[in-house]
């Protein structure tokens, strides 16, 4: 019985854990061949592993996205093996919380290569491959930092802009090759990177009071949001991202 996704190929950053894992364990269900691209080995294989047992092709690639050299090389290792991609999903990020004034100008561009620069060279990279297929699929993650904020997010929340801008203007260019642009932008999940805040009961508590639906998200429907924007259902879509932040910004 085929599925959704079957012969598509679908190129994930930051496959390792959290949202990027949840994604790519709904692209493989839905038929989906995976390349997974992280720096940490042994959570990418992991992730691989685990794709595979639900029946999805998966191969890990080891690169650093936030380095131009690193993308190049995982470009041509993703399209030697797989000849080609069809679905781009732009996950890589960090966060580093501090006030302005405490922020080195290195931490201030680790962020800022990471989640933004990172989806410029991946973009740069891969588009040519998508395009002449008359189907093609870029999620990035952007995030409720992209329309409100927190103190001590400056780093983080530019970049998430920034991303959004990206994204837009991406979504007109490359609407004329049928491939879409979407952001999705995530509300408080329960992830690796979202850890330090769960761990702090008052921090948690001060979250959980923040969001209408009074719990945090699971990774899973991210996954399950990823599946559908990626799906020929979601042709429309473009130029915009989703927001799934359990009513946060609707405060």
């Amino acid at each position: 019985m085929s599925k959704p996704l079957d012969g598509r190929v679908a190129v994930i950053t930051g496959a390792s854990r959290g949202l990027g894992r949840a994604m790519a364990l709904a692209l493989g269900a839905d038929g989906a061949s995976l390349a997974l691209v992280a720096r940490d080995a042994e959570k990418l294989n992991e992730t691989a592993e685990a794709c595979r047992a639900g029946g999805a092709r998966a191969e890990t690639f080891l690169a650093d996205v936030s380095d131009e050299a690193g993308v190049e090389s995982a470009r041509a290792a993703v399209l030697e093996r797989f000849g080609t991609a069809h679905i781009l999903i732009n996950n890589a990020g960090i966060n580093i919380r501090k006030p302005i004034h405490e922020f080195t100008l290195e931490e201030w561009m680790r962020v800022m290569n990471t989640n933004l620069t990172s989806v410029f060279l991946m973009c740069r990279a891969f588009v040519p491959a998508m395009k002449g297929h008359g189907y093609g699929r870029i999620v990035n993650m952007t995030s409720i930092m992209s329309h409100v904020s927190l103190p001590g997010r400056t780093a983080y929340s530019s970049t998430k802009t920034a991303l959004l801008g990206l994204t837009r203007a991406l979504a007109l260019e490359l609407a004329p090759d049928n491939i879409t642009v979407v952001g999705i932008s995530p509300g408080p999940f329960g992830t690796e990177m979202n850890t330090p805040l769960m761990n702090n009961p008052e921090l948690n508590a001060q979250f959980i009071s923040k969001i209408p639906v009074g719990r945090w998200g699971r990774v899973e429907e991210i996954g399950a949001l990823a599946r559908f924007l990626c799906s020929e259902d979601a042709g429309f879509i473009t130029g915009t991202d989703i927001l799934i932040d359990g009513g946060w910004c609707a405060q």
